[in-house]
């Protein structure tokens, strides 16, 4: 590329509807502190350039410190020559720091997330690398520590005496979309539930961290992890959506293999085998061509003690991560007047009614700035991505046949809430759904 077609590249996506004036302006200093350098990945010499490059502009500093933060958004293939390129070539030995940022993916099982790891570590330590979820980055991800931990009214029914289930869901209402091929080769586990609902679910059922401090968060949420077994097959929903509401289907996608039996839904349930959660399943579901975009956590609690209140709707607490952030809670109430008859009802923290001038900064701007102050408290550490792995490599390995015949997904309409399969498939593990209302038989005060 030319300059100009950089920055073109560059700011393509920044939005600016009304033609904001200040957001021009803007956009042209970023544009005017942006430079291009081309080279081959392998190429030792390339990277050489670079860093001319770069001391050139640390020419124009004050001070003496040269800061380096390089982030890796690339294929995943050429992580380890880059890695390797970055550190005997660009790397300052002393009077500043050096980090790097990874995206995922970390590998595509076990042995590839620890053969990456391990040619990682030979050029960069685990302080100077910043392997990025940009899930961690979400504000109400962020915010599932204050709600538990500084809440004593939650954090008294946070464990299985209290919690039938828990269900975590990722809903996109658009398929592969000429992607086919890329989403082919991973498929919607490995590029949704091992990584971003993982690490909700770790931050839903860690214990209180000692403190703030990264490590100690990083600490309990490899704790929890350790704690859960490998998924079962029999645990598992596994759809691929089909031509509907004049929508293509997966396979009518000109960069999918012929007759590729990859899920594009994914439905498993997790267990954690301690004292606070044994028993409770945690059903994680992912799924693309679905009826709406949404991102949310949905804890349903136990039955209320049966007699006068029998068969009333379950209190749940619902945390959306997105779109329109919120934290609701369902509760029973009742309803005016004089029958005593109950309805489901919700206490509602929709953040744009309740923070109207507030700004919720995007997750990619949050960590970024975490990775260039070199807070890895939102960062995924190396123990954490192993035992991840382990958790999801045999159900993996059994969808991709590496373990007998490949299972064939079971189909979805697109544009639908997913296979027609999922609602007993949540049902066995002790989801209820709620009814509009609930009437028992107490007389009414007219009659008395």
């Amino acid at each position: 590329m030319d300059p100009d077609e950089f920055h073109k590249r560059e700011v393509s996506y920044i939005k600016n509807p009304n033609d904001d004036p200040e957001i021009v302006k803007a956009i042209d200093s970023f544009k005017a502190m942006s430079t291009y350098i081309a080279g081959d990945y392998e190429d030792g010499s390339a990277f050489d350039k670079l860093n001319a490059h770069l001391e050139e502009i640390e020419s124009h500093y004050q001070s003496k410190e040269r800061n380096r933060l390089f982030y890796l958004a690339l294929p995943p293939s050429v992580f380890i020559p880059v890695a390797k390129n970055l550190k005997e070539h660009c790397y300052i030995p002393k009077n500043g720091i050096n980090r790097v940022i990874i995206e995922k993916p970390f590998g595509s099982d076990l042995d590839s997330a620890r053969e990456l790891l391990g040619s990682v570590k030979q050029y960069w330590t685990e302080d100077e690398t910043f392997r990025i979820d940009h899930y961690l980055g979400k504000e109400m991800v962020k915010n599932l520590l204050v709600l538990r931990f500084a809440n004593v009214a939650l954090g008294a029914a946070w464990d299985k005496n209290s919690i039938s289930n828990v269900q975590i869901t990722f809903k996109e209402p658009f398929g592969t979309e000429g992607r086919g091929g890329y989403f082919d080769e991973f498929g919607i586990i490995r590029d949704i539930l091992q990584n971003h609902l993982l690490q909700v679910l770790s931050i839903l059922t860690m214990e209180r961290p000692v403190s703030f401090a990264a490590e100690d968060i990083r600490d309990e949420k490899v704790k929890v992890l350790r704690c859960i077994p490998p998924i079962e097959r029999d645990d598992t929903l596994l759809g691929q959506y089909v031509a509907a509401n004049g929508k293509p289907g997966y396979l009518d996608d000109d960069t999918v293999p012929r007759n590729s039996v990859c899920p594009t839904f994914a439905a498993t349930t997790l267990w954690i085998n301690n004292p606070r959660w044994e028993g409770v399943p945690f059903i994680m579901k992912a799924g693309k061509a679905l009826n709406e975009a949404k991102v949310e956590v949905r804890i349903q609690f136990k039955d209320v003690t049966q007699g006068i209140f029998k068969d009333i709707a379950r209190n749940e607490l619902v945390i959306r991560i997105q779109p329109s952030e919120a934290v609701y809670m369902k509760l029973n109430a009742k309803t005016p007047g004089l029958y005593t008859r109950a309805m489901p009802i919700e206490m509602d923290l929709t953040y744009k009614r309740r923070f109207t001038d507030a700004k919720i900064p995007e997750a990619y701007e949050a960590l970024i700035l975490d990775a260039l102050k070199g807070d890895h408290s939102n960062f995924v550490r190396h123990d954490e991505l192993d035992v991840a792995w382990k958790i999801f490599t045999p159900i993996l390995h059994w969808i991709d046949g590496k373990a007998g015949a490949r299972p064939r997904p079971v189909s979805y309409p697109y544009g639908s809430r997913g296979p027609k399969e999922l609602d007993p498939f949540v049902t066995k593990y002790g989801f209820k759904r709620a009814s509009e209302g609930y009437v028992w038989p107490v007389a009414s005060l007219a009659s008395l």
